[in-house]
C-alpha cells in the first residue's frame, strides 16, 4: 500500500474523529425514530440535512423515501456508491421500538446510516478528494427489509412503486446508472471484528389464499370445504418437496399461516399464506418456487379448494466481489489486528444488495459492535465505536483505496469483471417472476 494512500486515509480519519460525537449522535437519533419501509420520512430529512451541512447537495424523494449525493470528482474516472438503508424492522417488544407503530432498529440500519455519513465527511471535509480519481455518491435507500408486504402492495397498485424492495426500485428509476460499483456495511455480534460472505441467498415473496365453504363445524362439516386442511397439506407438501433440493442451492421455504379461519364454530372458508422461498441461486430459487406452487395446486385439488398464488419478486442472490471485500479486510487489519477478518463462504439470510450485486460490483461486509439475535428483540449496538466510528473510518478507508492512483483499483476490478445482468435483463427478470394465479381444485377434479 502507498505511504500517498495511507496519508490520505489518515486525514479522512481524523476528521472522523473530529467529528465522532456528531457521529454517533445521528445514529442514536434514527434509533429513537424507527421507522419502516418506504416511510422513514423523518429519517430521510436528517439524512438530506447532514449531508448539505457537509457541503453536498442532497436530492431527495428517491423511490419515495431515498437520499442520494454526488461528488463529481472525476467525471472520466468510475464512480462508487456508499449505501446505507434508512428503515426499521417491527420489533413490538424491543427496548427502542416506536410505540405506535412498533418499528425497531433490531437490525443496526441506523449505523449503517451513521457510517455513511460520517464517512462522506470524513472524505469531503478532508480534501482527500482532490487526490483521487473518479466520483462518489452517497446514497439513502429505503426498505431494505421486506416486511409489511400488504402495505407495500398497495403502493404498488397506486403506482407509487413497482418492486417492493428500495435498491430494486432505484435502480428501475435510474437512481443507479450513474454509478459504478458500491459499497455497505453491516452491524454484528461475534467474536472477530469484521467478516464477509461470499455470496448469500436470495427470495421471492408468495402470498397464497385457500378458498373453501363454510358450514357448521360441528353439525354439518360434511358440507363445507375446510380451506385450512388444504393450507396444512400445502405445507406438508412443501415439506416433502425438501429432498428434491440440490444442497448447493441451500433453499429455505418457510410457511406462515397469516389468518386461519373466523370461528372455532365454522368450518374455515378463507385461510392465507405468507412465505419466501430462498436460494442461493436465480436457477435454484425459480425451481423451488415453481415445486411450491405445484404443492399449492395438489393441496387445492385434494380438497376441493380454490387456491390464489401471487409471487413477487425480493431478493436476488448476493455475491460479493472478491477483490473489494480484500480491500476492506486489509483496512480491518490496520484497525483491529490482521486475524479480525474472516471470509465465510455463503450466508443463508438475504438482502437486496444482491439486485445491485447483479448489475455491478458490490462488497456488503459486517462490523462487530452488536449483541442479541438479528432481528430479534434483544439486538442492541453496545460499541459506538465500532458500530459508527469505525464503520465510518473503514468506509472511508476502502473507498480511498478503490480511488486513489487514478482509481486504479476500481477500473482492475470494472475492467475483469462482468456483470451478471444487464440493469434491462435485471427488470425483464423481475417482471417475469411477477405472476397471480387462480386455481380451482374442485374444476380440476
Amino acid at each position: 500500500m502507498s505511504n500517498d494512500r495511507e496519508a490520505l486515509k489518515a486525514r479522512a480519519c481524523a476528521v472522523i474523529d473530529e467529528h465522532a460525537e456528531s457521529i454517533i449522535a445521528v445514529g442514536e437519533t434514527i434509533l429513537r425514530q424507527p421507522e419502516t419501509g418506504f416511510q422513514e420520512h423523518k429519517t430521510a430529512q436528517l439524512v438530506a440535512d447532514t449531508l448539505n451541512d457537509i457541503g453536498l447537495q442532497a436530492r431527495t424523494g428517491l423511490a419515495i423515501t431515498g437520499v442520494k449525493a454526488k461528488v463529481e470528482n472525476d467525471a472520466a474516472g468510475p464512480t462508487l456508491a456508499l449505501l446505507g438503508e434508512l428503515d426499521s424492522l417491527a420489533i413490538h417488544d424491543h427496548p427502542h421500538a416506536d410505540t405506535t407503530t412498533g418499528a425497531a432498529h433490531a437490525c443496526g440500519h441506523n449505523a449503517q446510516i451513521a457510517g455513511m455519513l460520517g464517512a462522506a465527511r470524513g472524505l469531503v471535509q478532508s480534501g482527500v478528494l482532490s487526490s483521487l480519481g473518479g466520483n462518489l455518491a452517497f446514497m439513502a435507500v429505503p426498505a431494505e427489509e421486506l416486511i409489511q408486504v400488504e402495505y407495500r402492495l398497495g403502493l404498488r397498485d397506486r403506482g407509487e412503486i413497482e418492486f417492493l424492495t428500495g435498491k430494486a426500485e432505484m435502480i428501475r428509476l435510474g437512481h443507479f446508472d450513474d454509478v459504478d460499483m458500491a459499497m455497505m456495511c453491516h452491524t454484528k455480534n461475534g467474536t472477530k471484528a469484521s467478516n464477509v460472505a461470499n455470496s448469500s441467498n436470495g427470495a421471492v415473496i408468495k402470498k397464497i389464499r385457500f378458498i373453501g365453504r363454510a358450514a357448521h363445524a360441528g353439525s354439518q362439516p360434511q358440507k363445507g370445504i375446510n380451506a385450512l386442511n388444504a393450507a396444512n397439506l400445502a405445507m406438508t407438501a412443501i415439506a416433502l418437496q425438501r429432498e428434491t433440493f440440490y444442497d448447493d442451492d441451500t433453499i429455505r421455504v418457510h410457511p406462515i399461516i397469516t389468518k386461519g379461519g373466523d370461528a372455532v364454530s365454522a368450518v374455515p372458508s378463507e385461510v392465507t399464506m405468507e412465505t419466501f422461498v430462498r436460494g442461493r441461486t436465480i436457477e435454484g430459487i425459480v425451481d423451488a418456487n415453481r415445486k411450491v406452487d405445484r404443492a399449492l395446486r395438489g393441496a387445492a385439488m385434494a380438497i376441493g379448494a380454490e387456491v390464489e398464488i401471487e409471487t413477487t419478486p425480493g431478493y436476488l442472490p448476493q455475491n460479493n466481489d472478491p477483490r473489494m471485500s480484500a480491500l476492506w479486510g486489509e483496512n480491518v487489519g490496520t484497525i483491529y489486528g490482521e486475524d479480525q477478518f474472516y471470509v465465510e463462504e455463503h450466508r443463508t439470510g438475504s438482502t437486496d444488495m444482491g439486485d445491485l450485486g447483479h448489475i455491478m460490483p458490490v462488497t456488503h461486509p459486517y462490523i462487530w459492535g452488536a449483541t442479541g439475535v438479528g432481528h430479534g428483540n434483544d439486538y442492541l449496538l453496545e460499541s459506538k465505536v465500532d458500530v459508527y466510528i469505525n464503520m465510518a473510518k473503514l468506509l472511508a478507508m476502502t473507498a480511498i483505496d478503490l480511488l486513489a492512483d487514478g482509481a486504479a483499483e476500481a477500473k482492475g476490478i470494472l475492467e475483469t469483471t462482468r456483470p451478471k445482468l444487464s440493469v434491462a435483463e435485471y427488470l425483464e427478470f423481475n417482471r417475469q417472476l411477477n405472476a397471480s394465479e387462480r386455481f380451482d381444485g374442485a374444476v380440476a377434479e
